[in-house]
């Protein structure tokens, strides 16, 4: 019989139940193209609907290995979100502008 998730997690010891949050918060943190997407409940039909193309081209958006930012940041604002590029260093963080951003500040 099936067991409800949050009555199992109750019995979990402390410790192991940081470790499985902190692992599923990881798997969220990264995620391919096509498994964001689903996360999202989106078809590609219907991704492809809202950048305007056929759903061919998203299944091969998905596939590549190197996607220009411009049409990551296309295809994540259809989702619903926006790109945030940043430059990690030992010294630090920078979160990246887009050049007109740059030369509006």
């Amino acid at each position: 019989m099936a067991k409800n998730f949050k009555a199992l997690q109750a019995k979990m010891p402390p410790g192991a139940r940081l470790r499985a949050e902190a692992k599923a918060d990881a798997m969220l943190r990264s995620m391919s193209l096509d498994e964001l997407r689903e996360a999202l409940n989106l078809t590609q039909e219907e991704l492809a609907n809202r950048l305007q193309v056929k759903q061919p081209a998203v299944a091969k958006l998905e596939r590549r290995e190197d996607v220009r930012l411009s049409t990551l940041r296309a295809l994540i604002e259809a989702m619903g979100g926006h790109i945030e590029v940043r430059a990690v260093f030992p010294q630090g963080t920078v979160v990246l502008r887009q050049p007109s951003e740059s030369q509006a500040a």
